[in-house]
């Protein structure tokens, strides 16, 4: 007995055929002349009073690019999380029918996609709340919430606490920078690409049209929309992240499975910076950087001018050369804002948070904000005696208009003092004053000058000793005396305040 032929389902798609005409700007008319029908069949197709036909479906996927799973689906996923936001007890009085949820989801997608996604951050933000309340909950217990609650605390000490080295990333990168082959021009490659490939056109937008975005992809309308507000660095970035993130999905979600994330929110915001990653593994390819890196003795200036990237995309890339028999300097790297607010960390072994800490108040990084767009280079010793070279330097965000306060941070790079022959950095740090003295934060002062000297002449010699800025961890945990940046007292030492001795921090300590 042969197999029974199932009767074929019929697909009204109205709306979505409507949109991709308007998307393309095509008249009834010239849409119809293009499938073969008339204007009039057309118009009881975008009407809902005639289904596709299997010919119309293949035709549409052969003059107009329009994938046949979208024409089926589209709105499956909308209605599926639409029912999702009308079980909530707080609309049990507002559920809609079936038919009313297909609607909403066909005729007004956009619409439906915000009401999802505003209904997910509420539960999300619901969620943080009943934490909070709980944890308040138990009196006796310090009132802050645990970094593990919070999602992008929760992915930021996932990724701060392992290297920054995704070798999968680095292979899908080479690999599509080899199918680009870009030349000089990636951002022409990147954007013929996602024309080519998924019919996505790039527009940049002023930013009174869009002034809270970087990047906005619109599905709908197959247009990825980068602020004119980001330099030509960043904006290049973003167009990298979204073909990326497209290009790699399957590498970035097997990434992200690796972090074991508790949220949807965490594992998108993993997503995100995995992305990042990725767009700066393929501006930026790990052979070519390394071997350049290794000349310019990682000289970030000359890396971001070869490269045509920015001065923190290509500190950033100086942590992640860890390729097995291509590895780089053992960088690592912190971003803080004007208030001292961490707002990134990693390290090419993972953020050396026991060994460095970098919650020290007499880190040069909090220097740099009244020195903007200087490098000031620092030897700094920990009380164990560890020492590392440090670099920081201000970045400027994204461009404002007349009257916007720009947006400021400043960014750290370090590594082990031992690698200071291998670093251009090295040859602005100064000698050891003799007996054992000090020359203590002047090293920051003097430091811009000393990196733009020949350092082709200092690295024949062997450096003597370097003067080093005593540092500590953090405030907390530091039991340095004496130490006038102080700004908490150490948790392992008890106070010892004296009525009749004032010492130079505000916290004395036995």
């Amino acid at each position: 007995m042969g197999p029974i032929a199932m009767p074929e389902q019929k697909i009204f798609a109205g709306p979505r055929i409507r949109r991709i005409r308007n998307a393309k700007g095509l008249t009834q008319t010239a849409m119809a002349e293009g499938l073969g029908i008339s204007p009039s069949y057309l118009n009881l197709i975008e009407r809902n009073q005639r289904p596709l036909t299997v010919q119309l479906i293949l035709k549409l996927a052969s003059v107009y690019k329009v994938d046949p799973d979208e024409l089926q689906g589209e709105a499956r996923g909308s209605i599926s999380g639409l029912r999702e936001v009308f079980a909530d007890p707080l609309l049990a009085a507002e559920l809609p029918g079936e038919q009313e949820l297909v609607e909403m989801a066909e005729a007004a997608p956009n619409m439906a996609a915000g009401v999802i996604k505003l209904y997910r951050a509420y539960r999300e933000q619901a969620s943080r709340l009943s934490d909070l309340n709980e944890l308040m909950a138990h009196e006796g217990r310090a009132a802050a919430i645990s970094g593990a609650r919070m999602p992008l605390d929760e992915v930021r000490d996932a990724l701060e606490r392992r290297p920054n080295h995704f070798a999968a990333l680095e292979g899908e990168a080479e690999t599509f920078s080899a199918l680009l082959d870009p030349g000089d021009d990636l951002a022409g490659a990147l954007k013929a690409w996602l024309k080519r490939e998924h019919g996505i056109v790039v527009r940049v937008l002023p930013a009174a049209v869009m002034p809270n975005w970087r990047r906005r992809y619109d599905r709908h309308s197959q247009r990825l929309f980068v602020s004119e507000r980001l330099s030509p660095f960043d904006q290049l970035r973003e167009i990298a992240v979204e073909a990326c993130l497209l290009r790699m999905s399957v590498a970035v979600a097997a990434e992200t499975r690796t972090l074991n994330l508790s949220s949807d929110e965490a594992r998108r915001l993993a997503r995100f910076e995995f992305g990042r990653y990725a767009a700066h593994a393929l501006m930026m390819p790990y052979a070519a950087f390394h071997t350049a890196a290794v000349r310019a003795r990682y000289d970030v200036d000359v890396l971001r001018s070869r490269f045509g990237v920015s001065f923190e995309q290509a500190a950033n890339r100086l942590t992640t050369l860890q390729r097995p028999g291509a590895a780089g300097v053992l960088f690592f790297l912190g971003e803080i804002d004007a208030a001292g607010n961490r707002l990134r960390r990693a390290g090419a072994a993972g953020f050396p948070h026991g060994r460095f800490g970098g919650g020290c108040p007499k880190l040069a990084i909090h220097a740099a904000f009244s020195q903007p767009g200087q490098i000031l280079v620092e030897a700094v010793e920990m009380p164990d005696g560890a020492a590392f070279l440090t670099i920081a330097r201000t970045l400027d965000g994204p461009q404002g208009g007349f009257g916007e306060r720009p947006r400021r941070t400043a960014i750290l790079i370090g590594c082990d003092i031992g690698f200071r022959d291998e670093v251009v950095y090295g040859a602005a740090l100064p000698a050891a004053l003799p007996n054992g003295a000090r020359a203590g934060s002047s090293a920051v002062g003097s430091a811009a000058s000393a990196v733009g000297a020949s350092a082709s002449g200092a690295a024949s010699a062997k450096p003597g000793p370097v003067a080093a800025t005593p540092i500590g961890p953090a405030c907390r945990l530091c039991e340095r005396t004496g130490c006038l940046s102080r700004a908490e007292p150490p948790i392992t030492r008890p106070l010892g305040l004296d009525e009749m001795v004032t010492g130079l921090s505000a916290f004395d300590y036995r």
